[in-house]
């Protein structure tokens, strides 16, 4: 079923989007099909189903019929082929549509940064879900025609291949394309700054730029909006250090000498030429103001308009709600969408419901959707060779999934992957009509192990949270964290580093590291401490300014502030390096004795 998505208004969109979810089973089969009456020729699909003629069928002949046929993939499945498309081969390898430009994944995950396909198809899908997005905010949180969008938005440096393919990261694609534009005329809001602030390059220039178009345009901004909330943190976190320069630049019409691009130059002082000492004055209270109560409600008082603040708040994103709501006072956060670089998964059609409790309906045109049940086990396997401590049963399609259960979700995706595990696991919380509401709980991929010990982001997320309830009561603040398991040394131990803000007494940080050692619940975790197979959990607390660091490495090597997201765990020696040069102080736990 194809939506009607480039023409019309709000209600055309949530009309379309009810109808495909009531019937969401033969959707995801009319899918399939159309997947695959498009690239059934493709070298990758032929090597599993052949010649075979599936144009008779019935759609759930041939859902069981390419179940069967096709395996469950990984990206190392489909690396080579990538890999030759990027070498300049022209042969329908994975899909029929061409692929001019492949997208590079953050790499936060583990540590490598992946090429997914990228097609005309990619942008055109994310355009729908922006618009779908829009319309259920709308009814919530209904903004002016012609209104702006504060959006912290960065583009990557693009590079080609050597056949010549355009790499980037997905955003950077998305943001220039038409559809991009096409978005913001069909949703009648637009952004603060021009192209040639978000494609910069620089991100700490683009930084200022956004900042400072967003308070020159300030009674005209009806949200705040990032891809992560990370980057809205960022954003404000360097406003509090560089606002009166910003102030001058209003004041007398300039531009500070900090930006050095002559394009960016010219694009933001065409905006900004006409000094404004009025709105300079206005502003300069409000930081002064702001200042003095520690930037809390900093955005509702410099956007009095602002309706709410949008970003991605889940998963990775959840550790930073607690400063986003001090920039945010009153402002309602409203959760961005569930998607990933190699398909858009699902829509918040809930935007009032608070992030901590978003979950996501399912699209089910955008690729066919599998889910693979995890069931938790009882801890029965010996050894470090599971990658977690699921039990899977075999994948149902989206019409068999149940509330209550957890699932990996599997895609065969427009863009050239087939039975493609995504490694995200999710819970069923619901339905809208037929279609399953999923909540993101973590990645599959285990972070931390050492023993028979198996944690999760999740798990350490939870641990994390334990201890920095206690570094709340002293009046700190936990800035970022990440975490190592220590194999090295025998026995191999956790740590946990820590940025704060604030001064905190050793004595606190001490019980701060032991009650974390005690939060971990893992039953393998839990009997080797008590073993003294894993030992002490170490907690270790970096200089100021530490995981900036971090973020910078990360896009020195090609990823786009928008995208950044910290790794919880990190193997990477580059970023290990960072955090042990910069180590100011470390406790080991007592949580199992001295």
């Amino acid at each position: 079923m194809e939506p009607a998505m480039y023409k019309g208004s709000c209600c055309d969109i949530i009309s379309w989007f009810e109808d495909i979810s009531e019937n969401a089973s033969c959707v995801q089969m009319q899918t399939l099909r159309r997947i695959l009456q498009l690239n059934f020729a493709v070298e990758y699909l032929k090597k599993w189903i052949g010649e075979v003629n599936f144009e008779d069928m019935e759609d759930s002949a041939l859902e069981s019929l390419y179940t069967s046929l096709v395996p469950l993939a990984s990206h190392a499945d489909f690396e080579p082929y990538v890999q030759r498309i990027a070498d300049g081969e022209k042969a329908p390898l994975i899909t029929q549509e061409p692929i001019s430009t492949l997208s590079l994944s953050s790499g936060t995950t583990d540590g490598r940064q992946k090429y997914v396909p990228f097609t005309c198809h990619s942008s055109k899908t994310t355009l729908q879900l922006f618009k779908l997005a829009a319309a259920y905010r709308s009814r919530i949180y209904p903004i002016k025609e012609g209104g702006r969008i504060l959006e912290f938005i960065y583009s990557s440096k693009q590079f080609k291949t050597k056949g010549g393919i355009t790499v980037g990261t997905a955003t950077t694609h998305y943001y220039a394309s038409e559809e991009f534009k096409i978005k913001q005329r069909q949703t009648k809001s637009y952004i603060c700054s021009p192209e040639e602030v978000i494609s910069s390059g620089d991100y700490k220039q683009t930084t200022y730029c956004h900042l400072l178009l967003g308070l020159y345009l300030y009674d005209q901004v009806e949200f705040i909006a990032s891809t992560f909330a990370f980057s809205i943190i960022q954003s404000f976190v360097s406003f509090e250090e560089f606002w009166e320069e910003i102030c001058n630049d209003i004041r007398d019409g300039t531009l500070s000498s900090k930006i050095t691009i002559p394009s960016v130059r010219k694009a933001v002082l065409d905006i900004i030429s006409v000094p404004n000492p009025c709105l300079a004055k206005r502003v300069q209270s409000k930081c002064v103001e702001l200042e003095e109560k520690d930037w809390l409600g900093l955005i509702p008082k410099l956007w009095p308009n602002a309706k709410y603040v949008y970003s991605i708040m889940t998963g990775s994103m959840q550790p930073y709600l607690t400063k986003l709501r001090h920039y945010a006072g009153d402002l309602p956060l409203v959760s961005a969408d569930y998607g990933s670089t190699e398909s858009w998964i699902g829509v918040n059609v809930d935007p009032c419901c608070p992030p901590e409790k978003v979950s996501f309906a399912v699209v089910p045109t955008f690729s066919y959707f599998e889910f693979i049940p995890l069931n938790r086990s009882e801890n029965e396997v010996i050894g470090n060779s599971a990658i977690d401590d699921f039990v899977e049963d075999d994948p149902v399609p989206l019409s068999q999934v149940k509330i209550g259960q957890q699932y990996e979700i599997v895609l065969t995706t427009f863009t050239g992957l087939y039975r493609y595990r995504l490694g995200d696991v999710v819970e069923v919380v619901g339905f809208h009509r037929n279609t399953p509401k999923l909540n993101f709980i973590c990645r599959r991929k285990l972070i931390l192990t050492v023993n028979i010990d198996k944690n999760t982001e999740n798990d350490l997320q939870l641990v994390v949270e334990k201890g920095s309830q206690i570094l709340r009561k002293s009046r700190a603040e936990l800035v970022d964290f990440t975490s190592h398991a220590e194999v090295g040394k025998n026995p191999g131990h956790y740590i946990i580093y820590w940025e704060i803000k604030g001064e905190v007494e050793e004595r606190v940080l001490e019980e701060c590291c032991r009650e974390m050692d005690a939060s971990f619940v893992d039953h393998g975790y839990v009997v080797s401490r008590r073993t003294n197979s894993i030992g002490p959990l170490e907690l270790c607390i970096v200089e100021k300014g530490t995981f900036k660091k971090i973020m910078e490495n990360f896009i020195a090597n090609g990823a786009a502030l928008s995208q950044f997201k910290t790794p919880r765990c990190t193997t990477n020696q580059v970023l290990l390096t960072i955090l042990n040069f910069w180590t100011i102080k470390r406790f080991r736990s007592t949580a199992y004795g001295p």
